[in-house]
């Protein structure tokens, strides 16, 4: 049995956006919530169409597709370099015990990289996956929410703030999503 959902771009996808190196970025409040509020910024203005997320410290599993004109990969590529540019910004304004070794690791990664100017923040690929059934929806709806509890992070998906398992439990969450 196939998902039918009226998206642009067709079926949703579930993607993966991993920082390089696997930096622990996202272990401070400021960092999470500078994602959470591009989410629902693109939620609002850019046509996504969130199914479920989940912020973890070194990644980022969305399941999402496009309401409007415009493709997966194009949302992909304009939320990555936003996304970046503010990471890093937020990192030289906040305080950082981290500060010079975490720009450091993201300006040698970027370092001989054409396209990129200063820093590079997140992995090149995406690890986009459509999702064209039902059975591979709940798949990925389950590993996506218990990802913080088999990273020992919570006892219950829910528990989790960052992440859309408080909305699949009758609870309101930080990013508005779409309940499928």
């Amino acid at each position: 049995m196939a998902i039918h959902h009226k998206l642009a771009s067709g079926y949703p996808y579930f993607l993966t956006m991993t920082v390089v190196d696997w930096v622990d970025l996202f272990s401070r409040p400021v960092y999470k919530h500078l994602m959470v509020d591009s989410l629902n910024y693109c939620v609002g203005n850019k046509g996504l169409e969130l199914y479920a997320w989940c912020l973890m410290s070194n990644h980022l599993h969305l399941i999402a597709g496009m309401r409007e004109e415009g493709s997966i990969s194009d949302f992909l590529r304009d939320f990555k370099k936003f996304t970046s540019k503010a990471l890093i910004r937020a990192i030289q304004e906040n305080p950082e015990s981290r500060r010079d070794w975490m720009l450091n690791r993201f300006w040698y990664a970027g370092k001989n990289k054409p396209k990129i100017k200063y820093f590079k923040v997140w992995q090149d690929g995406n690890d986009a996956q459509q999702i064209e059934s039902n059975a591979y929806l709940d798949e990925k709806l389950n590993y996506l929410h218990n990802n913080p509890v088999k990273a020992e992070l919570v006892a219950r998906p829910e528990d989790y703030l960052y992440s859309s398992a408080r909305d699949y439990a009758g609870e309101k969450g930080l990013v508005e999503i779409v309940i499928v």
